[in-house]
């Protein structure tokens, strides 16, 4: 399983169709997929696909989704190897399929897709994509060539799902019994004011992180997000780069606004065991507002570089503070989440909270 393509629902996708291009230095593809009732735009950068649809009508299901909450991801999809056997499992073990199998040939491209339920108004599509003969090759080779040389974008590392308080334990249950996805980390953040609890699921081959965070308080950024967003969905999407200080330079040249961090961070950084970064890497890092976490040196197979996570947060992108990207550098082999920069995430996202006057 991996991640095939997100689907936003906005108020206009030409109009976001040019932010992503203009801000984070997507490109805009050909394959737009109109019908009568609603406009949808693509936008792709590395391996990351993102589908951008408004209503023309008002009963296209975009204008649907829009009345009951503000503009967001509608559905994540996931590509599967087998489209049939994975509805299934998923049926078999309670899932709501909204959609039953459908099937397309596309030139030399055979697709057949299902879409299930998840949580509040978000929604999983199941794709199956199968390639004649050498064309798989020349399609990845032509992709590859196409977006990744040019891409500050190059995957999405890991996609967040926030639900009620009481339900991260029947979520957790939801994305194992259908989706097949195995409980990894967990974190119970808490400052003086706020707290959260939080659970890694990842997909069977490793290759999809889903987070599910809950509030641990009716306070809690979390909350913040519910009632903004009217109920459960994704409150953020991680990007992955492979070179973040260039990768925020530039989009802070085009305008993007990113969640600012104290320069007192940075200082309190070095007084950790360990500090793995030379004077002048954290400079830079330190001007672009830059979060740093890494794991302690362990002699592993020679290793003598500490994993290191290199993360940072734009401010909400839509007109509510609900939806926001990060971007992510993973270096040497880092794996899963640290938790520093969960904690500073959690209380720069709190600052912000003060500043609008919904955490006392």
């Amino acid at each position: 399983m991996k991640i095939d393509h997100v689907h936003f629902y906005v108020e206009d996708a030409k109009i976001w169709r040019d932010w992503f291009v203009h801000h984070l230095g997507f490109q805009a593809v050909g394959d737009r997929i109109n019908s009568f009732h609603t406009c949808t735009e693509v936008v792709k950068s590395g391996s990351v696909c993102f589908l951008l649809s408004s209503p023309l009508l008002p009963t296209s299901p975009v204008a649907e989704f829009l009345r009951q909450y503000p503009p967001g991801v509608a559905d994540v999809a996931f590509a599967v190897e087998d489209v049939e056997a994975a509805i299934a499992h998923a049926k078999m073990h309670g899932a709501t399929v909204l959609q039953p199998i459908q099937q397309e040939n596309l030139g030399v491209t055979s697709l057949k897709w299902s879409k299930i339920a998840a949580w509040g108004g978000l929604t999983h599509t199941l794709i199956q994509r199968e390639v004649e003969g050498d064309a798989e090759t020349e399609r990845r080779s032509e992709a590859e060539n196409s977006f990744t040389a040019c891409s500050l974008i190059t995957g999405i590392d890991h996609i967040v799902l926030n639900v009620e308080i009481g339900d991260l334990e029947r979520a957790v249950a939801w994305y194992e019994n259908i989706l097949d996805f195995k409980p990894q980390q967990v974190f119970k953040i808490k400052t003086d004011r706020s707290a959260l609890h939080s659970q890694v699921m990842v997909s069977h081959n490793g290759d999809v992180q889903l987070p599910i965070n809950e509030p641990a308080t009716r306070n809690s950024q979390i909350q913040e997000f519910l009632d903004l967003n009217r109920g459960p969905g994704i409150q953020h999407i991680a990007l992955r780069t492979t070179n973040l200080v260039s990768a925020i330079a530039k989009f802070r040249a085009s305008g993007l606004s990113l969640l600012s961090v104290p320069q007192t961070y940075y200082t309190q950084l070095k007084q950790r065991p360990g500090f793995p970064l030379s004077d002048r890497e954290i400079e830079a890092i330190a001007k672009q507002e830059i979060l740093v976490d890494w794991q302690e040196y362990t002699a592993l197979e020679g290793q003598n570089t500490a994993p290191l996570l290199l993360q940072i947060f734009t401010q909400p992108i839509f007109e509510k503070p609900t939806f926001f990207f990060e971007f992510i550098e993973r270096r040497f082999q880092a794996q899963g989440f640290g938790e520093g920069n969960f904690r500073a995430l959690f209380e720069a996202i709190e600052s912000e909270q003060i500043k609008r006057g919904t955490l006392q």
